[in-house]
């Protein structure tokens, strides 16, 4: 079966946007800090993360993404299960629902790496060390900023990953804080370590 290595490839070969390969590297370093916390396979979920929008560049809408991307897959010979997560973090067009704990924890970590990431970039050091909840809190309510976050789809996916994977005990900024640590954990294969800083200047 094809590994995150494999998943890598596949996304440098689709993928040339580094916005875009950003994002997809936040949501494995997430998806693996939640493997981590419930006992999962840490280099599975990190893989399926890595993986899940690399047909966006290709196929830039949800007509076609991700079930134009899971023929691809197929052909590649990505296993059904692996499609199947991917193809349940857009029920709405899949029609996969999600059922287990990859599958909520894929959709709850997704959007949010966006936001987290645009609080980054915005900092003049562009790095990722210096940003705190507080600091994301403050942009979320800011309703402009990263205007393409949907701060409501955002909370229901989390709450839906709280139920499901934490009895609802997680809360929405707990849940932000391991995203927003997983990501620091990442913070050179981000490149939000701050040499964008000395890129712009």
């Amino acid at each position: 079966m094809p590994d995150r290595s494999d998943a890598w490839d596949l996304v440098c070969e689709f993928v040339q946007d580094d916005g875009l390969r950003r994002h997809m590297l936040a949501v494995s370093a997430a998806m693996g800090w939640y493997a981590s916390a419930l006992g999962e396979d840490v280099a599975y979920w990190e893989t399926v993360g890595l993986l899940h929008d690399f047909d966006w560049e290709i196929h830039p809408d949800l007509d076609r993404h991700p079930m134009e991307g899971s023929k691809i897959l197929r052909e590649r010979g990505w296993n059904e299960e692996t499609i199947r997560v991917i193809l349940s973090h857009y029920t709405e067009g899949t029609a996969v629902p999600r059922a287990k704990p990859i599958d909520y924890a894929l959709l709850a970590c997704d959007e949010i790496t966006g936001l987290v990431i645009a609080t980054t970039l915005v900092r003049p050091s562009k790095n990722i060390a210096e940003v705190t909840l507080s600091s994301i809190r403050k942009k979320w309510k800011d309703r402009r900023f990263a205007a393409g976050v949907d701060r409501h789809h955002v909370e229901e996916v989390a709450a839906d990953f709280s139920r499901e994977c934490f009895g609802g005990s997680l809360d929405l900024w707990t849940h932000v804080q391991n995203v927003l640590t997983a990501m620091q954990g990442a913070a050179v294969v981000l490149a939000l370590d701050g040499r964008l800083a000395s890129v712009e200047a």
